[in-house]
């Protein structure tokens, strides 16, 4: 059984919320919350496993809220507002439901969390699978309905493709593509390890074998580079210069 909080300052919304769960045999709505502050208290009460979160509320956005958890549970974003769906993959969300959603529409979103849920429950990660930071060795990504190990030291480089990004390794004959945008990439790697070199590129810096004017060369590979990230990308050679 999976154990949801639904949120939405709306009480038309929560109720349709209600109603939907309710047809599905494998959820459990546990609160509904009209703010922010109330799904706070419940989440520090209860083991949930599930957010139904809108996006625009008072005081606190849905946005906000996410951002402010140390520890998330899979969210599936309810909203009115299209604009938002870049933001809510940045943010790692399950899914995006423009209101009005049919019932087929928000089950195929539940049928995406059961199953990630499901995934992480049989490979033993917590269902938040945070960012790495360079604090670990390996990490976890989602693609074709399984969670794939990654070794960072196998990163060549990464590719952004607007809402999805391919990995390239040494040990792959092919990328592995995940849904994950660059700028949720970057937090879970190691700054002193990979930089952005470009809005759709991120480098190992072990990888390069030389820099040519505004293009990295990695293998027979050519990544341009960016003037707004060259900079950064100095920087950061001239510190690996002073480490060795």
């Amino acid at each position: 059984m999976i154990r949801c909080l639904a949120i939405d300052d709306e009480s038309l919304a929560l109720d349709l919320l209600e109603d939907n769960i309710r047809k599905v045999p494998f959820l459990e709505l546990v609160k509904k919350c009209r703010s922010a502050f109330e799904a706070i208290e419940m989440l520090r009460q209860e083991k949930i496993d599930l957010i139904f979160l809108d996006i625009q509320m008072p005081d606190v956005s849905g946005i906000q809220f996410l951002k402010s958890l140390t520890k998330k549970p899979p969210v599936i974003f309810t909203t009115a507002f299209e604009k938002y769906a870049l933001e809510g993959y940045e943010l790692d969300v399950i899914d995006y439901l423009l209101k009005p959603f049919s019932f087929e529409r928000f089950l195929k979103g539940v049928n995406k969390a059961q199953e990630y849920l499901n995934l992480t429950e049989k490979s033993g990660l917590p269902a938040s699978v945070e960012g790495t930071n360079g604090a670990s060795n390996y990490l976890f990504v989602k693609t074709d309905y399984k969670l794939v190990k990654i070794d960072v030291k196998e990163i060549v480089y990464i590719e952004g493709l607007k809402d999805y990004i391919k990995i390239y390794m040494t040990t792959a004959e092919r990328p592995v593509i995940t849904l994950l945008t660059m700028k949720a990439m970057e937090e879970k790697l190691s700054p002193r390890e990979f930089v952005r070199v470009h809005r759709s590129y991120i480098i190992a810096i072990h990888q390069v074998q030389f820099i040519q004017r505004n293009t990295v060369h990695i293998g027979n590979k050519e990544i341009p580079v960016s003037e707004h990230y060259k900079d950064n990308l100095y920087k950061i050679i001239n510190k690996t210069k002073m480490m060795e």
